[in-house]
């Protein structure tokens, strides 16, 4: 075989290689936020504006920073580590990897090298024998219209979507761990006051039976005393199942059964055990957020999806190529004495009468990306409500705490005034048992009050994209 002649055959099989420079996916356009450039002013708002520090957004806090409690930071390394949920989301980002990985390899030529012989006898009687070693490729589709790069662009959107949600479970997680383990905090503290409100009840029954029986009170006054007596004692039992279950519901999402010293007391009065969490005017933040940038690969993945469902359109060109060595002697094979062989079997298929099938699969790629325009829109859209809510809420907690707070002062002052005055023979148990159940009904309030200040800074940090800055996966890798 001449020198030109081996030129032309590697011509044919690497040249195609180099054809493929059309696109047939439309132009990726971001669209439109549909929301708000500001998130939302106004008296249930602006204080929210005025806490946090260093005009850092949430998303640049790691959460090690915004939990300031030892035992809860731990907790939640723990759920993370090994919560199941969580392992399941991880893997499908593994598994979508990996498609996009086999995917791009699909683009290139597989080489494939075989050697092979034969050994055969003619009908004459005379044996012959054959050997070749060769080197090719089989039925590989040139990427004449961008087919399989918006293929391969496809899955790789798809596998960044998938990263991106599993950055939403991690935050979500954090988010939901650390709100179980405020939430077992509050009803300890509930179990704490209805234990001592019973205990305080008993001690006023027992007060009222000693009257009774010297003829100071009536048997209403003592039948008065035992009702909120029995109502505690029915709450003391009550919040002891919650925070059993609290518990169980904490081991769940960490994954495995708590220590004892990882669990939390009561609420501290101070809210000390989380950071203030720093909220700015711009809702571009809210771009950042992992679930709106999974909408938006979701959505490139649509617009690759199109270019896919266009090539179709026009003709596909295979190549099998191979080249090698025979020789009817195996010792001659690699020895300098074969013959150089060598094929190349290009094809093309060209659709001609599909009956609208190619059409009809390009209208549908069309109507799912705008469904992704719309999912995209709409995910930005409860975004920016999840943290307008947030922000109304952390903009007037502190008003309705100082009001509770007031509110517990004011029913204790009655409660011991009109107590004293029933032990003095003064007013009837009626007046303090009236101000005694104001003030535990005022107590819980507080204590569900400090639960929802705290909770409110979980969520205003979590829908702020707080969650995961500083981490190793704090974006996922495209290659």
């Amino acid at each position: 075989m001449t020198f030109k002649t081996h030129k032309l055959a590697c011509l044919l099989v690497v040249s195609p290689l180099f054809l493929a420079g059309c696109n047939l996916a439309p132009d990726y356009q971001k669209p439109d936020a549909a929301i708000p450039t500001a998130l939302p002013k106004g008296e249930a708002y602006d204080k929210a504006y005025q806490q946090g520090a260093n005009g850092k957004s949430a998303a640049q806090v790691p959460w090690q920073h915004f939990v300031q409690d030892t035992r809860l930071q731990k907790v939640i390394a723990l759920a993370l580590a090994n919560n199941r949920d969580l392992a399941q989301t991880v893997a499908d980002v593994a598994a979508a990897r990996a498609t996009y990985k086999g995917e791009y390899a699909d683009q290139f030529p597989e080489i494939d090298a075989g050697v092979s012989g034969t050994r055969e006898k003619s009908s004459d009687g005379q044996i012959s024998s054959s050997y070749e070693a060769t080197l090719g490729l089989s039925s590989y589709e040139i990427d004449l219209f961008g087919k399989a790069r918006n293929m391969t662009k496809m899955e790789l959107e798809t596998y960044l979507s998938s990263a991106e949600t599993a950055r939403a479970a991690k935050i979500t997680l954090i988010g939901e761990t650390a709100t179980a383990w405020l939430t077992l905090a509050a009803d300890k503290s509930l179990l704490k006051l209805a234990q001592d409100t019973a205990a305080s009840a008993q001690k006023t029954m027992a007060i009222s039976k000693k009257r009774l029986e010297l003829g100071v009170d009536s048997r209403v006054d003592l039948s008065s005393a035992e009702t909120t007596y029995q109502s505690a004692r029915a709450d003391v039992a009550s919040y002891q199942t919650q925070v059993a279950q609290d518990i169980n519901a904490l081991n769940l999402l960490v994954g495995q059964s708590l220590d004892a010293a990882l669990l939390p007391g009561n609420l501290p009065t101070d809210g000390g055990w989380l950071a203030q969490v720093p909220a700015g005017i711009s809702s571009k933040v809210l771009l950042e957020r992992p679930d709106v940038l999974a909408a938006e690969h979701t959505l490139k993945a649509a617009n690759a999806d199109i270019g896919v469902a266009r090539a179709a359109y026009f003709p596909t060109l295979s190549l099998t190529a191979s080249g090698g060595l025979a020789s009817s002697a195996l010792s001659d094979l690699f020895s300098g004495g074969a013959s150089h062989i060598w094929s190349v079997a290009p094809s093309a298929t060209l659709p001609i009468f599909d009956w609208g099938a190619n059409s009809a699969e390009v209208a549908y790629t069309k109507a799912e990306r705008d469904k992704d325009i719309a999912a995209y829109q709409y995910t930005l859209q409860t975004a920016f409500q999840e943290t307008a809510d947030a922000l109304a809420r952390r903009g007037t907690i502190e008003e309705q705490l100082s009001a509770q707070r007031a509110l517990v002062s004011a029913a204790q002052k009655s409660y011991d005034l009109y107590f004293k005055r029933y032990k003095a023979g003064i007013d009837s148990f009626e007046d303090a048992l009236t101000y005694q159940r104001t003030l535990y009904s005022a107590q819980q309030t507080l204590i569900s009050t400090r639960l929802t200040e705290l909770s409110n800074r979980v969520t205003l940090y979590r829908v702020l994209g707080g969650g995961l800055a500083g981490t190793k996966d704090e974006k996922p890798v495209s290659q």
